[in-house]
Formats: structure tokens, sequence, C-alpha cells
């Protein structure tokens, strides 16, 4: 705990038996008081992995549900679970859980209600291996973002992410998609409630193991961002009513 604030590590897993012992041995166990691995009917051993490293609450889905549908079951059991913070940290090693010491203290001090892992502040993104076309892509999106929804972020797509309880329980996150559009949506719903959101400086990596979506699926998902941002923008001026703000 910090300031008596219950913290909960969610690491939504699909395929991660390779690298969830390296990720988990780093998570700061002085200060983290749960932690919830959801696996996504991997085809590897990840689930026996999480139970050999006694792993308490373990989740697995039988079918696929998508990378959002994953994170969804990782908050409602930390939830469940009476966090008043919620680290989500991808078990693929691409981000060091060295830092959930500091995003955590920023929430428990309630400096700030969300803070995000940046890859872009700093060096760290081209520096761990970012492929450049998605650094473009990266940049274009979240300009755009950033302009469509009234903020500045310095990057919208980071899977390294830590949340109060408050705002996970204040905004409709299962009304969102079970794609990996699900993240920009969450920031939608959390800038609509009017929470603001801070960011730290946070080295990456990209190697084999590392969990990734290819060229195609990139593309997929820059649309799809640009549609929650101009959706953003629309409900705001009232032109619309989009049902993830309900």
């Amino acid at each position: 705990m910090l300031n008596n604030k219950k913290i909960v590590v969610v690491l939504p897993a699909y395929n991660a038996a390779l690298t969830l012992e390296k990720t988990y041995l780093e998570i700061p166990m002085d200060i983290v008081d749960d932690v919830v691995l959801v696996d996504d009917a991997s085809k590897d051993e990840t689930v026996n992995v999480g139970k050999q490293l006694g792993i308490r609450h373990i989740i697995r889905h039988d079918n696929n549900k998508g990378y959002g549908g994953n994170q969804k079951s990782c908050y409602n059991k930390a939830l469940e679970l009476g966090a008043d913070i919620v680290i989500m940290l991808h078990p693929d090693y691409q981000y060091t859980p060295k830092l959930i010491m500091a995003m955590s203290t920023i929430i428990a001090n309630e400096v700030y209600p969300v803070v995000l892992g940046s890859r872009i502040l700093g060096k760290g993104a081209l520096k761990g291996g970012m492929p450049g076309y998605k650094y473009v892509f990266n940049r274009f999106l979240t300009l755009a973002q950033n302009i469509l929804i009234g903020q500045k972020l310095s990057e919208y797509h980071t899977g390294y992410r830590a949340f109060s309880g408050e705002v996970l329980r204040d905004i409709d996150y299962m009304a969102n998609s079970d794609d990996f559009i699900f993240d920009n949506e969450m920031l939608s719903q959390i800038f609509m409630k009017g929470y603001e959101i801070g960011e730290v400086t946070c080295p990456t990596k990209y190697f084999d193991e590392a969990s990734s979506i290819n060229f195609k699926r990139s593309s997929i998902y820059g649309l799809g961002v640009l549609r929650v941002s101009l959706q953003h923008r629309l409900h705001k001026w009232g032109l619309i009513k989009a049902k993830i703000y309900n």
C-alpha cells in the first residue's frame, strides 16, 4: 500500500509464457497488494507459468475475447478486490515494472488520478526499437487526437497505464470495444468526465517475444483512433450522443 491505498497490478496476457516470469519478478511487491493475471485463451503455457510464480488471481478465457475484452476482465477483478489504484502492465516485458512505484505514488498523493507511461517523452520509443512507421503513425495520430479532444498528451497509445479506483468506477469501460481501440475509448471517456491525466517517461523494448500488431492491424487501429477522437468532439459539441459516455 501507499498512503493506505490498495494497489493491484493487472496483467492482460496472450501467449506470454516466455516473458511473464521476468515481468512478474520486477513488480515491487513491497507496495503491491495483489496481482491479477488474465489469460486470453493463450496457446502456450502462460497460465501454468502464472501458477508456478504463485499468482493468486488467475482468470483464463476459454475463448479469445480480444485486447479490450481482456482488460475488462482485468479491471472487473481489480475492483472486486477493492483496488484503490490499478496498474495495467503488459506481461511481455515491453514496459519496465520498475515504474510502478512512481506511477502509484502520483495517484496515491492525489497529483493525478490517471498516469500513463509515455514512450514518446524522451527518446524511449526509437531507442527501444519501435519500428519507424509505428513512430510516425504514433506522432500523427497523437497530434490529431490532441486537436480533436483538446488535450496535450505526448501519446495515447501506450499500454502502460495506472488508474485510481474512483476513475474506473466512474466510467463505463464495459461499453467499449473488445479490440485494440478500447484503450483510446477509455482515455476519451476519462477526459469527457473531466479527469486529468499525467505522464511519466517510460523506456520500452521491442523484441521477438514482445507483443505487437502488424501494419494492416495498425492501419485499422489508426482509423479507429480517428473515429473515436471525432466522436469525442461531436459528443462534446452536443451534435451526437455516443453510448460510451453515458
